[in-house]
């Protein structure tokens, strides 16, 4: 298993169309989809690095094994509340690789990489809707809505099993509610209003000074 080490993080080697009114709904049947680990493999890796990252009271976000010269494991991982600090990926980094030498669950030579979910993040729990709202958003569905798989619009929060979002229909503003298990992927877009609040986060956790300031589009850390 390769070492390496990156500001990223740490390495180691039936469709229905939209209608205007208080809230439009979509339902999927027998689709059960898991935004964290996707492919069975995945699961399985999901399986064993969860219990060892949540036993170090942190969550795993995403795992994904991606295939290559060298498959690459990419694990994603937070606190709680939000945010994570570069020892702790560190930590987490070097307990994953003890257990995985010990599982040997994949058998090619792989680099594992455990990174912080970024501003522009995945959501890929169902509390993650909850946590972002107001925020704007990019969805795919794994199934048609109106002849489309692509949404873009601004995040509700959740009702029961359902995403909230807001989107522009008709040239009107519509809430819309996707069952979570309808969604095959779900990611924050980079704005100024979100760069704004991962700074403010930032200075509060002092992992940036309380004096450093950001311009659109660029992250403090790469100034």
């Amino acid at each position: 298993m390769e070492v390496n080490s990156g500001c990223a993080g740490v390495q180691t080697q039936t469709s229905t169309g939209i209608t205007n009114g208080p809230l439009a709904r979509f339902f999927v049947g027998d689709t059960v989809n898991d935004l964290v680990a996707k492919t069975a493999i995945d699961r399985r890796l999901a399986d064993i690095c969860r219990p060892v990252i949540e036993g170090m009271g942190f969550e795993l976000v995403r795992l994904r094994l991606m295939g290559g010269k060298t498959n690459t494991l990419q694990v994603m991982a937070e606190k709680p509340e939000g945010g994570i600090e570069v020892d702790d990926l560190a930590e987490i980094n070097t307990a994953l690789g003890a257990v995985l030498d010990v599982e040997d669950p994949i058998t090619d030579n792989y680099t594992l990489e455990v990174s912080s979910p970024g501003i522009d993040r995945p959501l890929t729990r169902l509390k993650d809707f909850n946590q972002w709202i107001g925020y704007a958003v990019k969805l795919e569905t794994s199934e048609l809505i109106d002849g489309q798989r692509r949404f873009r619009g601004e995040i509700a929060g959740t009702e029961g099993d359902e995403v909230l979002i807001t989107l522009e229909a008709g040239g009107e503003e519509v809430t819309i509610g996707l069952t979570f298990d309808l969604l095959s992927d779900a990611k924050l877009v980079l704005t100024d209003d979100l760069i704004k609040e991962m700074l403010r986060q930032r200075k509060a956790s002092g992992a940036v000074p309380s004096n450093i300031e950001t311009v659109a589009g660029q992250d403090p850390e790469e100034s």
